[in-house]
């Protein structure tokens, strides 16, 4: 009987790695993924900016394609170590976010548990937000050559959400959040009334903030492009968000927003994540000007 042949290798990135953590308090395992630019093991004393990003099943690889393609060595951006923040072990992408990145327990009323027997979870952003500081931070600072003076956040839509979440409650965390579409529209906006509360006791919110939306994430009525938001202006939110944080006159504060042509929710973040890296970290193109 003839034998069947083994099975193709997986496909793998270079230079990168795994690790598992499990968060204190909650028995839930999450991996870390890491990916160390390429003139990391040419100079032993170099140390780099990191990014943390979360959706890393999804963002992980495309930030890591984008950053090499558009920092071309250097000259379009700053080389940086990736950390890419994974689902928990065991959870659904949807179950997982829906839980770790939303400030509040109160989510759609309509919504629907893809984990058979499992509730639909929301409202654990502060137990994810010191996971990452207390667990993920450690991590990275002890095995890697990583400059955690410059750590920079991106996330997007609750990923969004989470990052404005992390800022109002400790905005030192990081010192860039690249923010794409955040969920201002998640419990009624409850993150205005977060920030509102937590601004009123805050001197300083020395952080560098960056805003990117589609612009098809508003709502335009009289348009016919299926491609608008019908109910929830994301822009109108975001704007909004902005200049309320802006009117506080925090002096360590710099926030930015725009609006790319022709993105909506689904197709925006790949722009997000150029314009964020070509603002965070310029390369030695633009310094030179």
């Amino acid at each position: 009987m003839p034998t069947e042949p083994p099975a193709p290798p997986p496909y793998a990135l270079d230079d990168t790695e795994v690790r598992t953590l499990r968060a204190d308090g909650t028995g839930r395992d999450y991996q870390v993924l890491v990916s160390l630019p390429p003139s990391y093991r040419k100079d032993p004393n170099r140390r780099y900016p990191v990014i943390f990003v979360t959706d890393a099943n999804y963002a992980f690889p495309l930030i890591r394609s984008i950053g090499r393609r558009v920092g071309d060595h250097g000259d379009g951006t700053e080389d940086f170590i990736l950390v890419g923040l994974a689902y928990a072990v065991g959870d659904t992408p949807e179950y997982s976010r829906r839980r770790d990145y939303t400030p509040t327990p109160h989510g759609s009323s309509d919504a629907v548990s893809d984990m058979p027997g499992r509730p639909v979870v929301y409202g654990e952003s502060d137990i994810y937000r010191r996971f990452i500081k207390d667990q993920v931070f450690p991590l990275v600072a002890a095995n890697y050559r990583a400059d955690m003076s410059r750590k920079i956040y991106a996330g997007h839509s609750y990923g969004g959400l989470l990052g404005l979440d992390m800022l109002i409650a400790q905005p030192d965390m990081f010192q860039y959040y690249i923010l794409g579409s955040p969920s201002l529209q998640f419990d009624r906006q409850v993150e205005f009334a977060r920030m509102h509360k937590a601004t009123s006791t805050l001197k300083d919110m020395p952080a560098n903030v960056l805003m990117v939306l589609g612009a098809y994430e508003t709502v335009e009525p009289s348009a016919r492009d299926p491609r608008f938001n019908r109910s929830v202006d994301m822009v109108r939110n975001a704007r909004r968000f902005m200049d309320e944080l802006k009117a506080k006159r925090y002096p360590g504060l710099h926030i930015q927003m725009t609006t790319i042509p022709d993105e909506d929710h689904l197709t925006v973040f790949p722009a997000v994540i150029t314009r964020g890296l070509l603002w965070a970290l310029p390369g030695k193109r633009d310094l030179q000007r």
